[in-house]
């Protein structure tokens, strides 16, 4: 399932709210339109009707009748069990018809019309197992969707001073979560966030997840240290996590106006777009290990303080987006990907890069991918919005 993060910052809890009812009630007109779709078995009719046409126009009998079950067979793909039963029907009356007026002798038209109504009852099966299987896939989806909407917290558009876009795809589109993570949240020490990627997939990946972000949006509210927030989250995966497990991650904070401080454990550079066009990779000065590791290296995080104008902005971004290959197993160009496509709103820019992103790899991600980009409006913008709004 890739998806977006844009809601408002006065309205954290009711327009997310409104989003999602109005996102239900599309879904329900939407299921509305198609199901009658679904009930109709146009393709099986279809089937039979070129059968029966065959049959009036080659006489031939025995040769075409057989084809009748081809179609409660294919309804059992599209349609529920009485559909099938419907379609079994109808090919069952139009091969007694047709046998009749063909001179069919009572015996094959006998094993004709026993193929159709065994085809037929096997589809129905078929098809009620299919409709049972569906039934439990979309509540799988809802409560693994209920998941992601309580583990990765909708960012707003604005958080502080900055404009902010998400972009998250998980590999199993099934599943809709995976071991990436992000957060970015005001505090009273300035706007804090983080972007990691959890070692391995499925729940063990995603319950690590839980446990940083968890960690991390307490310990950001509470310390006035951005080192100190690192230190908090290492200290509860190293009580908590395998001897083998660990997180890559990158902790920002902005903890006063021009001035951003950046904590790499072992993850992906940040990129860093001055306003001025200029696009550099925040590589760490002192390379540090991954959260969960620093017991076996015994080595602690540097912090790095950046200077953060008006207009400049920061892409974190997971391994799924740098490791994503096209079919010649070349990896994205992030770098020049985020230069073509770089603007003054995140929200676009994020949504360029997604596509261009899915259009490498041939349209579907094979690793979680997350791409987190803050930007700080210059004063040209404000003046602009003011415009705008008045």
């Amino acid at each position: 399932m890739s998806q977006a993060r844009d809601h408002g910052d006065d309205h954290w809890t009711t327009r997310p709210s409104r989003m999602r009812a109005a996102g239900s009630r599309a879904a329900a007109r939407g299921r509305a339109v198609t199901q009658p779709a679904l009930r109709t078995p146009v393709l099986p009719v279809l089937i039979i009707s070129a059968v029966v046409l065959a049959d009036l126009v080659g006489g031939a009998g025995m040769i075409w009748l057989p084809l009748l079950a081809a179609g409660p067979a294919l309804a059992a793909t599209t349609n529920g069990p009485r559909g099938v039963l419907c379609v079994g029907l109808l090919g069952a009356v139009l091969g007694v018809l047709f046998g009749l007026r063909d001179g069919v002798p009572e015996s094959e038209l006998a094993a004709v019309l026993s193929a159709v109504l065994a085809v037929t009852l096997a589809s129905g099966l078929a098809s009620a197992l299919r409709g049972r299987r569906e039934r439990v896939l979309a509540a799988v989806r809802s409560v693994a969707e209920t998941a992601q909407h309580a583990l990765l917290t909708p960012v707003p558009a604005t958080v502080g001073p900055f404009q902010v876009a998400v972009r998250y795809s998980a590999a199993a589109a099934e599943a809709r979560i995976g071991g990436d993570l992000y957060a970015l949240i005001p505090t009273p020490y300035g706007v804090r966030l983080i972007v990691g990627d959890v070692r391995g997939k499925g729940l063990p990946a995603v319950g690590t997840a839980a446990l940083v972000l968890g960690v991390f949006r307490e310990a950001a509210h509470d310390e006035p240290d951005l080192l100190a927030v690192v230190e908090r989250i290492e200290r509860s995966l190293a009580r908590n996590l395998g001897p083998d497990d660990f997180v890559t991650a990158v902790v920002a904070g902005y903890p006063q106006a021009g001035q951003l401080e950046v904590v790499n454990c072992g993850h992906a550079p940040p990129l860093l777009v001055r306003e001025c066009g200029d696009l550099v990779a925040v590589e760490p000065a002192h390379p540090t290990p991954p959260l969960g590791l620093r017991v076996l290296s015994g080595q602690s995080p540097d912090l790095q303080v950046l200077s953060f104008a008006d207009g400049d902005q920061l892409l974190l971004y997971t391994d799924g987006v740098t490791e994503a290959r096209d079919r010649c197993r070349a990896f994205y160009p992030l770098l020049d990907g985020l230069a073509r496509h770089v603007s003054e709103e995140p929200e676009r820019t994020l949504t360029a890069l997604h596509d261009d992103l899915l259009a490498h790899v041939g349209g579907r991600l094979h690793d979680d991918a997350a791409l987190l980009l803050i930007r700080k409006p210059s004063v040209v913008d404000s003046v602009k919005t003011q415009v705008t709004t008045v």
